[in-house]
């Protein structure tokens, strides 16, 4: 199978240290993203090219909207917050998955059909260190560990019914697969797919309404498609060599917005690969599915 797509087109300068968490939210019409280690959150407004960023107190993983309309859930270094963008930057602590351990951060996260947000950690100064979770925060707030054990959490990509769900170990670059039940226990942990260097190292990951799985490849300088069942049905190359994350929005949902990394490349790593830190959108000829809210 080979999807037709357009090429890849660069709507945000190559200055994100750690580009991340695409996400997109129909109700404003806006993709947003952040940059990890610039702490910071940005917004694009296809419809008018309209663009924002906010300066984040520390380091920020990822975005979800709340269905409620009352801001977002936020991933702080520190912990989950309630993070209100407008008419101005407040927000407030609701969960600490890692607490006494300040190297540990939050890394990507996505919510479920129940609402819930599955929220995976890495030790951000020194990725070696086992200390990752995997936490799920139920709507009344209450976190939960349910995975300790990982190096590097990515992903997730959950089915839109909750019944499974896909989490990378970048460090192992392994992606397994997990089934899930109502009250949000995982059971049945199996790896889907262990990828070779040459390859590149799994990273975020988004599902389309066909149940086709996409991933983006960290020194893969890639995003690839695959069955539910691993196997891989394309390629498309990206201009930049640490792909770190994929969304689809718009309105038609057929928009793909992918996010980039320039943190730690060298001057011939960025004279190869001189949009690295972009962020691009394409179409994949892929139709995604609406990103859930928390709450």
């Amino acid at each position: 199978m080979d999807l037709n797509h357009t090429l890849p087109q660069a709507i945000w300068p190559a200055e994100l240290l750690l580009g991340e968490g695409p996400v997109w939210e129909a109700r404003t019409g806006r993709f947003f993203f952040v940059d990890i280690h610039g702490c910071a959150l940005h917004a694009w407004t296809p419809a008018t090219d309209a663009r924002q960023s906010w300066k984040m107190p520390e380091r920020i993983g990822w975005l979800i909207p709340r269905k409620n309309g009352d801001g977002y859930m936020a991933g702080f270094q520190s912990g989950i917050v309630h993070l209100t963008l407008e008419p101005e930057l407040r927000w407030e602590p609701v969960a600490q998955p890692h607490p006494g351990e300040p190297s540990v951060r939050l890394n990507d996260a996505k919510a479920d059909a129940f609402g819930r947000i599955w929220a995976g950690s890495m030790d951000n100064d020194d990725p070696a260190r086992c200390k990752g979770r995997l936490a799920r925060l139920d709507p009344d707030l209450q976190c939960t560990v349910v995975e300790t054990g990982i190096y590097i959490a990515n992903g997730p990509a959950i089915a839109p019914d909750a019944r499974w769900m896909l989490h990378t170990d970048s460090f192992l670059n392994t992606v397994y697969r997990y089934t899930l039940d109502a009250s949000g226990n995982i059971t049945d942990k199996s790896v889907w797919r262990v990828f070779s260097e040459d390859e590149g190292t799994p990273d975020g990951m988004t599902l389309d309404s066909e149940g086709r799985v996409w991933v983006a490849f960290w020194g893969g300088a890639c995003i690839r498609c695959f069955t539910p069942d691993a196997e891989c049905l394309q390629t498309i190359a990206i201009p930049a060599s640490q792909v770190t994350s994929i969304s689809f929005g718009g309105a038609d949902l057929q928009t793909m917005l992918v996010t980039t990394a320039r943190v730690g490349l060298g001057d011939a790593e960025l004279a190869q690969y001189p949009l690295s830190g972009s962020v691009f959108t394409l179409r994949t000829g892929a139709t995604g599915v609406l990103p859930l809210a928390f709450g």
